[in-house]
């Protein structure tokens, strides 16, 4: 795992931001708590005036004075319909989501002393979303909240899976975004599964999917904001225990404190929060990362604000002005009724993508020596055996291209084919082998490719769980395609595949100008990469909702990655992308051992670290775009296909890159026949196939590492002869 995960969770280790023991001291009670009261006031007042502002927004002709009106008892009944039954309604939902999230990320950073903590990093979001898309489909809700319920259930599912398998206390900031992230993409796989196959049923949700605080009426703000409130002084109970428990372990126990107790209490507290503003509002992204890490950031310059009898409050209001203040610029940017379709979620998302990078910016790299990527073998394996594997694995790829080519919603036989290629097979033959090799090809030279760009991002980053989607590049092209789908629904696969290109190559760009700082470090290049990703993913919102609706399903079809209706034209941008790329892996393949190891090693044998990291970024950008031009955007392969080759042949990338590339064109061939066999006539896009394969193996990788303890050794099963090096936290 990267360098910069905590070591020793159970020594003190302040927060990013906050202030040494001994400031309090040094300061006297005046001036702290002079500048704490200007801090409360502050805050207090931009959250009065963001609300007056919201509540004077509106499509019905309710203005400033109307609502002034009304606030004095001597408003018209319109007016007072207008601002009870919907603006009101809406401001009421955005201070109780703010704050709920607002506390909730507060208490995550604090048990588990990581600036990255939020509930977006626990899946919350995406978990109440699936659980709300599947109870649409099958008609199920849960009794008092109904559908409500649903989604409370999903999101406190989905932390609990994230926290049995990551833990908390001591997590690195890399392995914590990470993990959050690809246990949400999995959730969000199967939760645009069932929009593609139930279309009808899950109407409207894909927009909700990005938090709205539309409400109809006041019974959900009044059931949730109670249960909010009672939940926020729960909390509270706790904030003096959170205090020592911040501080480290063994000075909280020494003092009487049950640190797990507390730990696991101020966990739960903060994941019922979270629930109760996705229930609320749907899944609200970042404000729950950004609004505790601001006043963190603050508490240098405001003794006294570091303890949580007073963070907790000020990171509850601090996430209410956010979410207000998103709120406000949506509907004052694009008007009332553009702002019923955009979701507000979407606003706090690029916020928190710019807040994001800002925050990777400003780490402080640790130059300690890393460990390199997972390997299942000491010193990889005999040439013998080594060719033994590969024959397997090509054998192993011609029996999934040739199961690939007879299966689908037609059948064909070995004849067939044979018949085929001596030019004597019928019509029915004819038509379908025209349209089904291309498929398989594009799905083994798809597969091929992200498999390639995963194993060189895994090793440049030196972090087992990243994957090409991470640096943005998968996003970038993403937003390019659905702009040519929505915009110019008539435009042809090179306009799509062009703009596709053109928008990996911005976003990568994008990535690379801003992780320049400090030779393009992994880590800083993860994290900024998570943020362009999640960045992009709203812009898609933002296009899909204010465009042509039923281009909807197309626009996720195409996004889920879809073989459907490709021809040989098609294969023309991975074949190329194959052919430039793969000769440069093979010359810079023992620099790539190198850089996968640390930093120090290449520089003392000669190679120029960060030139030769940005070429072999540059290579997996290539990779990644030419994949997404060509199917659309497949997740996980480049996850699972190289962590697999290291765990069969080493981590020697002469031997690794081939083995990964079969692997990937094999599952992805694998599942784009699934896809299309398993529900014939109708179809599921490969892209979300591997995902819901990827995901249990992904949740192993996790559970192993959790059970294994904590080591980078032991965790990803490396057993090379390094010593261990204990490494530093990260620090902004």
């Amino acid at each position: 795992m990267t360098a910069t995960t905590a070591t020793a969770p159970s020594s003190p280790a302040p927060q990013p931001g906050a202030p040494a023991p001994s400031e309090p001291a040094q300061s006297d009670p005046p001036a702290r708590y002079g500048r704490l009261a200007l801090v409360v006031t502050g805050l207090t007042v931009l959250v009065g005036v963001a609300a007056v502002v919201h509540l004077t927004q509106g499509t019905a002709p309710v203005g400033a004075g109307d609502v002034l009106r009304w606030a004095l008892g001597r408003g018209d009944d319109d007016a007072s319909a207008v601002v009870l039954a919907s603006r009101l309604p809406r401001l009421l939902a955005a201070i109780v989501v703010g704050a709920a999230l607002g506390a909730a990320g507060a208490a995550m950073q604090s048990v588990s002393r990581n600036l990255m903590a939020s509930p977006d990093t626990l899946a919350v979001n995406a978990g109440a979303h699936l659980a709300l898309v599947t109870g649409a489909t099958v008609g199920v809700a849960l009794p008092l909240l109904g559908a409500a319920g649903v989604a409370f259930a999903g999101g406190l599912g989905a932390a609990a899976l994230v926290l049995a398998l990551s833990g908390v206390g001591g997590t690195g900031a890399v392995r914590l975004v990470l993990a959050g992230s690809a246990i949400a993409l999995a959730f969000q796989a199967m939760t645009s599964t069932l929009i593609i196959l139930f279309a009808e049923e899950t109407r409207g949700l894909f927009a909700w999917g990005s938090g709205s605080l539309g409400q109809n009426g006041l019974g959900g703000v009044r059931t949730l904001g109670l249960l909010a409130a009672v939940t926020f002084a729960a909390l509270m109970v706790l904030s003096r225990k959170l205090d020592l428990v911040y501080l480290g372990d063994d000075h909280a126990r020494m003092l009487g404190v049950n640190v797990r107790r507390v730990r696991a209490g101020a966990v739960v507290l903060a994941v019922m929060l979270s629930a109760a503003a996705v229930t609320l509002a749907g899944p609200i992204g970042f404000v729950g990362l950004a609004a505790p890490a601001l006043v963190r950031l603050a508490t240098s310059a405001v003794p006294g604000l570091h303890k949580h009898a007073v963070l907790l409050p000020v990171a509850a209001g601090t996430g209410v002005f956010l979410l207000l203040a998103s709120d406000v610029v949506l509907r004052a940017v694009i008007g009332a009724q553009g702002a019923l379709e955009v979701p507000t979620g979407v606003v706090t998302t690029i916020f928190g993508a710019i807040f994001l990078v800002a925050l990777a910016r400003r780490i402080r790299v640790s130059d300690a020596v890393r460990e390199p990527p997972a390997a299942g073998v000491r010193g990889g394996v005999t040439p013998r055996r080594y060719a033994v594997l590969l024959t397997t694995l090509i054998v192993v790829t011609l029996a999934a291209t040739v199961g690939g080519t007879l299966l689908g919603d037609t059948q064909l036989l070995l004849g067939d084919i044979a018949n085929w290629l001596s030019g004597q097979a019928g019509p029915i033959v004819s038509n379908v082998m025209d349209t089904r090799l291309p498929r398989v090809a594009a799905a083994l030279l798809a597969g091929a490719s992200l498999a390639l760009a995963g194993a060189v991002i895994q090793a440049v980053s030196r972090n087992p769980l990243a994957e090409p989607g991470i640096i943005g590049v998968a996003g970038g092209a993403g937003l390019g395609a659905v702009l040519t789908i929505t915009l110019v629904p008539l435009a042809g696969f090179w306009a799509m595949a062009g703009m596709a290109g053109v928008g990996a190559a911005l976003a990568a760009a994008l990535v690379f100008a801003l992780a320049a700082k400090g030779g393009f470090a992994s880590d800083r290049l993860v994290l900024i990469g998570v943020a362009v990703s999640a960045g992009t993913q709203a812009l898609i919102v933002v296009v899909i909702t204010l465009t042509d609706p039923w281009n909807e399903a197309k626009a996720l079809t195409w996004l889920a990655g879809s073989t459907y209706g490709r021809s040989f034209e098609h294969l023309v941008p991975m074949t190329l992308a194959l052919l430039a790329v793969v000769p440069v892996l093979f010359w810079l393949r023992h620099s790539l051992d190198l850089v996968s190891v640390d930093d120090h090693t290449p520089r003392v044998l000669g190679v120029h670290v960060p030139r030769t990291r940005l070429v072999l970024l540059a290579c997996a950008v290539v990779l990644t775009g030419a994949s997404v031009a060509g199917v659309g955007v497949i997740g996980f392969v480049g996850l699972v296909a190289p962590h697999a080759a290291r765990a069969l042949v080493g981590r020697r990338h002469t031997r690794a890159l081939p083995v990964a590339a079969l692997l990937g064109a094999t599952l992805v061939c694998a599942a784009d026949t699934l896809g299309r066999t398993v529900i014939a006539p109708a179809q599921l896009p490969a892209g979300l196939v591997t995902a819901i394969v990827g995901a249990p193996y992904f949740v192993w990788l996790l559970y192993r590492s959790r059970a294994t303890g904590n080591s980078p050794r032991r965790r990803w099963g490396w057993r090379g002869h390094a010593p261990h090096r204990r490494v530093r936290t990260e620090h902004v």
